[in-house]
Order: C-alpha cells, then structure tokens, then sequence
C-alpha cells in the first residue's frame, strides 16, 4: 500500500502558536505528520526567532488559505537601539551602529509617520522572490540583494513601554508588511540604528491568543478536537445559506440562482455553506452564486 493512500483524509484549520526556533515550514511540516493529513499550507509566514498565531490548514481547508492570507495581523514586538544588523533582527550580524537614543517623546512623535499606508523596503532576508530564487537565499550566498520600495499599510502603532536600550510596540497591519523592516526604517528616522529582538504574532484573521495551540498539545491531546472548520476564515465574506440539493449542484460545478427580498445580485467573493460547513467559494454574478473552489465534504 503507497503512502499516498494511509493519508487521512482530515481538514480544518489548525492555529499554532509557533514555537522560538522553528521555520513555518518545518511547523506545517510537524503539523501534517502528527495528523497524517493529505495536503497541508500556512497563512503568513513567521520568521524562525519569531513566535505566536500560525494558522495551517490541512486537507480541503488549504482552498481557504488566500483568504487568511488577506486577514489583518497584530503583532507585539522589541525593538534594540543602536545596531542594525544584516537581517534586521538579533540572527544577523550588525552591520552599523550609532550611540543615539530616542527619548520616549521623540519615538511617540515618529509613530504617525509610520501608520497608515506608508512605502516599505522588504528585508533582504526574506521570501520575497528575485527572479525566480528566495531573497533570503542570495542573501545567504552573499550575493547583493535590493528590493524595491512598496506599499503597505499599518492600521495601528503603539508605544508599550521605553526605555534607553529597548522599546516594545504593538501593531495591526495588513498583508505584506515587515516588523524587521518597520523597525529598521523606524530607528534611522529617529536618528540611529535598531532591529528586532523579540516578535510575537498574537492575532491574524480574525483569531487570537485565546485560539492559539502549543506544539505539546497538538502532540498529547485527541488533536481532531483541536482543528476549526475551513469556514472559519470566511466570515468576512457574504454567506449563501443552501440546502442539500443545492450543493450538490454546486459541488458539481453548477450556478444556482439566489430568490427571495434582498438577495444579493452583485458580489466578487462570496462562500456557499450547508449547515455551517463551506461547500464552495465563489462569486455572484447577476443573481446567481457561481462557485470557483468547491470543498468536498
């Protein structure tokens, strides 16, 4: 009998709370073995110094992965003043210093400058990819890396506590923004140098510390207990309650069309459910829920 066929045929989202060390492919990896599950993906990357909210979806629930991707992130984090180094966190060696120290009025009054949507420079250790091949992999080969400048946005920055050495902040932003980078452009707009020395993600699409699970339970617990539908990072968008019939027509790749007062005509994302449970994503389109990913049940 193939491997292919002793996988479990589980799906759901599994939040991890990332341990300190690990890479986020090695903590999907860990993930998919413990539930010996078919297919297995990740929403958002976490660097391997970084710890917290890692959502990994296993089975059916990877087709719902872009749409925590999307989801606003939080983020508590340290950042050291007077040494940037080469990957804009405590792993990389320092590449410059200064002896200047942001008083505590000065860092508050530079926050404003940085919220909002602002232009960012990615790391070069990152995955961003260079012509085919991950930055932080010419990085590493000590080939020069120079990403460009875009845009992203930062919905909330704020001071938890300062000192002469060390700050921690707090911040809500949307997909594609960089702490490291945030912390880096953030000490030499205050007049020195800064990286990231402790990082913790504690929300991402819409969940929360109170949803994360340690490694060690996933390992002891009856894990199937722990997963949440693949519905659970749909909510933002509009539900189309069906019944039995429906999606089976929809499972199949069929439009139905939407009756009754107030029925929407028009929505570019949209998901089917049946008691709770997705059965499709999709769009409507002159009145008609039309799937484009169909989950089997």
């Amino acid at each position: 009998m193939s491997d292919k066929k002793l996988k479990r045929h589980v799906s759901g989202w599994l939040i991890l709370d990332k341990p300190f060390g690990m890479t986020s492919t090695q903590a999907v990896g860990k993930v998919r073995w413990l539930y010996n599950a078919e297919k297995a993906g990740h929403a958002g990357t976490l660097d391997p110094l970084a710890t917290g909210l890692l959502p990994i979806a296993l089975g059916e629930a990877t087709k719902t992965v872009p749409f925590a991707q999307d989801g606003q992130k939080r983020y508590r984090f340290e950042i050291a003043w007077g040494a940037e180094t080469a990957t804009d966190d405590a792993e990389g060696e320092i590449v410059a210093v200064s002896d200047a120290r942001p008083t505590e009025a000065e860092l508050r009054a530079a926050l404003p400058a940085f919220t909002g949507t602002i232009m960012q420079r990615p790391p070069a250790f990152s995955a961003i990819l260079v012509n085919g091949e991950r930055a932080y992999d010419l990085a590493r080969a000590g080939k020069p890396v120079e990403l460009a400048e875009r845009p992203v946005t930062i919905d909330e920055l704020t001071l938890i506590r300062h000192n002469s050495t060390h700050a921690e902040l707090e911040m809500a932003c949307e997909k594609g923004t960089y702490v490291r980078a945030l912390a880096r452009d953030l000490a030499r707009a205050l007049g020195t140098r800064g990286h990231v020395t402790a990082l913790r993600r504690i929300a991402v699409s819409g969940f929360t510390e109170k949803d994360a699970v340690p490694l060690e339970r996933i390992e002891a617990d009856d894990r199937d207990t722990l997963l949440k539908l693949a519905a659970a990072v749909l909510r933002h968008l509009r539900e189309i309650r069906v019944t039995e019939d429906e999606a089976a027509l929809i499972r199949n790749g069929g439009a139905i069309l939407l009756r009754g007062a107030g029925a929407p005509v028009a929505e570019p994302a949209a998901w089917a459910s049946l008691n709770g449970a997705a059965v499709a994503i999709g769009a409507i389109r002159a009145g008609q829920f039309q799937p484009s990913r169909v989950l089997k049940p």
